[in-house]
């Protein structure tokens, strides 16, 4: 018998903000190796911009693959998957030779790297009552914020001392350390030895019943309106957390004239902001559930709010300070953390168990070809005027996702599929 722990669905949490914080050191490593990348290899900002558009192609295709298996074959070896594959194709960039060979390990990268999402939105639905999810999502969206704070003096310190290959074999090698405690400590909660009775009698209380649990087709989850709030919702917010954690170390270093130890020193700045974010605006609409809320009022709320924090790219792109604009950066990164910590809850709160993994991953779906549009738009705008009307377009994105959001989702609650 293993020893029961109370709250056990916290440790469950901590591993998912793990794998987050990995993957998305993992992804960025490019990134925060751009200024020293295009230089060396002699890249366009569009050949540059074509790296992450390689990765977001097999990201968005594996986020709406790999919602529908996860519900099919389960969160625990789901991502075991999504982690052996995105690990062994970070190591896989160390060998790359020429831009073919990046492009194509991007594209490897995207394919492992587009479970996390659906499987963290499927753990958290396994393990927490409606009032806790917003916080739990808030917890694992605090691990890509975090992950790039460490990102970016992590890979640079590596890079100075060993050389980029070598920060590749590195980072990709963590997936693995990761792997080994996800073995040993999870299962789904009726399986696992490890929850106490009064933490399970408190997840079943939002649980349907096992009879319901059947798995439920796309185009019966595509006739319903909310699935399509949230896909829709994602295509136009999601690009602004892209265009920030892809872009922002060229444009401090192109516009802004920061020199790479000064990326390295303010860099991580508004993404710390952003788990910031993350934290509040889970735990947020969480108490304020708890104060007798609906659902549907206190998740609309705290998008609201992150939806007008948001804006503040516009004065971001328009004031001559480089330190007010990185200001404004961190605002909106605290919004975005904040937005999407609700929006990606809402899947569980409309969709029965059987369904959350398969609608999360329609609505990455949404993000990835949101972000694919908005990544290539910006290569050919910086490369021909400046980041200006970029960043002015991301300002008022929000506000066409929250708006669509809210128009075609409706009252937050839960449909019933039969």
């Amino acid at each position: 018998m293993r020893r029961q722990i109370a709250g056990f669905r916290w440790w469950i949490v901590a591993l998912i903000f793990l794998a987050a914080l990995i993957n998305f050191v993992n992804r960025l490593t490019v990134a925060v190796l751009g200024p020293v990348m295009t230089a060396q290899l002699g890249l366009s900002s569009s050949q540059f911009a074509a790296l992450t558009t390689f990765f977001l192609i097999a990201y968005t295709l594996s986020q709406g693959i790999s919602g529908k298996v996860y519900d099919r074959i389960g969160t625990r070896l789901g991502f075991v998957i999504s982690i052996i594959v995105w690990s062994l194709a970070s190591m896989a960039h160390a060998f790359a030779r020429g831009l073919i060979t990046l492009d194509c390990l991007r594209f490897l990268l995207g394919l492992g790297e587009g479970g996390t999402w659906p499987g963290a939105a499927k753990a958290i639905a396994e393990w927490f009552p409606v009032r806790e999810r917003a916080l739990a999502m808030g917890i694992c969206n605090s691990g890509t914020a975090i992950g790039t704070v460490i990102s970016t003096p992590l890979i640079l310190w590596i890079d100075l001392r060993f050389g980029w290959r070598a920060t590749f074999l590195v980072i990709g090698a963590l997936g693995f350390g990761w792997l080994v405690l996800w073995l040993l400590l999870y299962a789904p909660p009726e399986d696992n030895l490890r929850i106490t009775a009064a933490d399970y009698a408190l997840l079943q209380r939002d649980r349907e019943p096992a009879a319901a649990r059947r798995n439920i087709p796309w185009r019966e989850i595509l006739r319903h309106r909310e699935a399509w709030a949230v896909v829709v919702a994602r295509f136009f917010g999601d690009p602004v957390w892209w265009l920030y954690i892809t872009w922002l170390p060229l444009y401090l270093y192109k516009v802004r004239h920061f020199s790479l130890n000064e990326i390295g020193l303010f860099a991580w700045a508004p993404f710390v902001a952003a788990d910031a974010g993350s934290l509040f605006g889970g735990w947020l609409s969480g108490h304020l559930i708890g104060r007798g809320w609906t659902a549907n009022r206190a998740r609309k709320t705290v998008i609201f709010a992150g939806m007008t924090l948001m804006c503040c790219g516009i004065p971001a792109a328009i004031t001559n300070n480089a330190m007010v604009s990185l200001t404004f950066i961190g605002v909106v990164l605290f919004g975005f953390q904040s937005w999407i910590s609700n929006v990606q809850t809402l899947p569980s709160d409309y969709f029965p168990q059987a369904a959350v993994g398969s609608v999360m991953g329609m609505g990455g779906v949404g993000a990835g070809i949101g972000a694919m549009l908005l990544t290539q738009t910006t290569g050919f705008v910086v490369d021909h005027y400046s980041y200006t009307p970029i960043l002015v377009t991301a300002g008022f994105l929000p506000i066409l996702a929250t708006v669509a959001l809210f128009v075609l989702g409706g009252p937050i609650r839960r449909i019933n599929i039969c």
